[in-house]
């Protein structure tokens, strides 16, 4: 099955808001794309090497290489060295037995090599974390995996690696339990983990051991409550549906996608449930609308901003609802952001620009990764990865 994304209508723009931002990325657009087979239109989501059913997450690895949580399959592809070419087959596969296999947990019981429905992806002291979050948990290598039989060494959020209830199946979260954890990032030793079901983050200063429990929370005031935004109103340190975090400028951001901002800790926060400084997609910390309420974007609102990527010095958000990207140079409240991709203006939306995919527009961007200029896209709703040069 081929589905086009062409569209029958062009939508008008919000009259006197069409502001051309500086690019992001490189004005001709992705120097490589994976995942298109050649064309312009979403492909077969049957699974082989150089195809992908729904990617939401991506990295560039230090150590040269490249590995896509393929997350429609429930498999994580891996290429030696980034490709120079569009739909390069990947070399290593996880998660299921063979290129042409799909399944969750490949059909059969939760296992150190299972995935279900895979989404983030980082390098961590040198080997791979993933986050494998229908199986409530973070699975680390401590080397990058080599293929469908290499296990995961340590398993966080389940007390081995054959559990994969939520919460331990309890009705509360705890400091060692997960419920679907859907972003991870890495800082030296630490590992930053979005627990997306409990509507917090959760951070281990040094993971070392299976069912470890974790040094640090935010969005809850502890381990143990997992409600929305706390319970309480939308505020400086609650939040809705933390997709990703990362460190940037010494400090923390938080693409709280529920809420439809970037929370900024403007130093690396230390306390359970401290409040961030600031916020971006948003006036001010007690608002939470869509594109700030408005049907139209703007180059401050946001619509569940999803990823988050650090390109020099700029920090990158995947507006995922309105299929950009905006680059921010500063974190202060409500700051406008002062780059954009993959649409012509700040006031632009609509999937592929409301046309067919090319190599400049997005549908839904799930994932990033930037490493050096080079930044990766996990395009999902065009089942393809995006490797981008930033621009001048």
């Amino acid at each position: 099955m081929r589905v086009s994304l062409s569209r029958s209508f062009t939508p008008q723009k919000a009259p006197g808001t069409a502001i051309p931002g500086a690019p992001l990325l490189e004005g001709q657009g992705a120097r490589v794309i994976l995942g298109s087979d050649g064309g312009a239109l979403v492909q077969a989501i049957t699974p082989a090497r150089h195809l992908m059913f729904g990617p939401r997450g991506v990295c560039l690895h230090p150590d040269g290489s490249l590995w896509v949580s393929d997350t429609g399959h429930h498999r994580v592809l891996g290429w030696k060295t980034v490709p120079t070419g569009d739909d390069t087959p990947a070399d290593i596969l996880m998660g299921q037995p063979a290129f042409g296999r799909e399944g969750r947990n490949a059909k059969g019981a939760v296992a150190a090599n299972t995935l279900n429905v895979p989404t983030g992806i980082t390098a961590f002291r040198g080997g791979l974390a993933v986050a494998d979050p229908w199986n409530h948990r973070v699975l680390i290598w401590r080397e990058t995996p080599t293929g469908p039989d290499h296990g995961a060494d340590i398993v966080l959020g389940q007390p081995d690696a054959a559990s994969a209830q939520a919460n331990a199946g309890l009705a509360h979260a705890r400091a060692d339990s997960l419920h679907w954890p859907y972003g991870v990032s890495a800082d030296g030793d630490r590992l930053i983990v979005c627990d997306t079901g409990n509507r917090r983050v959760l951070i281990w200063n040094d993971p070392q051991s299976t069912g470890q429990p974790a040094d640090l929370v935010l969005g809850q005031r502890d381990f143990t409550c997992r409600d929305e935004n706390a319970g309480e109103a939308v505020s400086e340190f609650s939040m809705r549906w933390p997709h990703m975090a990362l460190v940037w400028r010494g400090g923390l951001a938080v693409a709280d996608a529920g809420n439809n901002r970037v929370m900024i800790w403007e130093g690396f926060p230390k306390e359970n449930g401290a409040p961030c400084q600031s916020v971006l997609g948003q006036a001010d910390m007690a608002a939470c609308d869509h594109n700030m309420a408005a049907y139209y974007p703007s180059a401050q609102a946001m619509n569940m901003p999803y990823a988050l990527a650090v390109l020099g010095s700029r920090l990158v958000v995947a507006d995922t609802a309105n299929s950009r990207l905006l680059g921010f140079g500063t974190t202060a409240m409500a700051e406008p952001a002062d780059r954009l991709s993959a649409q012509p203006d700040f006031a632009a939306k609509g999937d592929n620009r409301w046309g067919i995919a090319g190599r400049d527009t997005l549908c839904w961007p799930y994932g990033l990764s930037a490493l050096g200029s080079t930044l990766a896209i996990a395009d999902s709703g065009n089942n393809r990865v995006l490797i981008w040069e930033a621009a001048l």
